[in-house]
């Protein structure tokens, strides 16, 4: 799960400062993918997080050490809606880079001010069943790409949700 989309950490969202901050092992890569998972028709996936209440957004996370952006991409499609992307997984071959927000640099190995987005795509013929982690989702909507764009609380999600529409047309 990525914790960077447009400076947010839905994990950490409330705790302060004093909370422990992660030893060399656990700390997180500053480098996160982004997977916007839509329907050839123009429905676009979005999932409703846990943490913080109410914030919507594509299938996120971060690269665990040695993995690749498509590898990370692929995994966590699985892990976040239990779809399998296989061949259909599109690399958009854009990426963002973007500040982390200082209260929640500590995640990560020191003078890490900012993370590396890498954009993938998942076109499905149809809208499929999604197996939500309850640990980290609540929740999901099919949406036309205006409704998905304004909805998500991630700037680069809306940009990659209003581009992938584009060029669906």
């Amino acid at each position: 799960m990525s914790d960077l989309v447009a400076g947010s950490d839905p994990e950490t969202l409330g705790q302060g400062e004093d909370a422990s901050a992660k030893s060399h092992e656990e700390r997180k890569r500053p480098q996160s993918v982004l997977v916007v998972i839509c329907t050839r028709r123009g429905d676009f996936l979005l999932l409703r997080r846990t943490r913080p209440a109410g914030f919507w957004q594509s299938v996120t996370g971060s690269l665990s050490p040695g993995e690749t952006p498509r590898s990370a991409a692929a995994r966590e499609v699985r892990e976040e809606t239990g779809i399998l992307a296989g061949g259909g997984l599109v690399d958009m071959r854009r990426s963002t880079l973007f500040p982390i927000i200082p209260a929640w640099r500590r995640r990560y190995g020191p003078n890490i001010c900012f993370n590396r987005e890498y954009r993938f795509a998942l076109v499905l013929d149809s809208q499929r069943f999604v197996r939500l982690n309850p640990r980290e989702h609540q929740e999901y909507l099919w949406l036309p790409a205006r409704e998905a764009a304004e909805l998500t609380g991630s700037w680069t999600n809306r940009d990659a949700i209003l581009d992938l529409a584009a060029v669906l047309g």
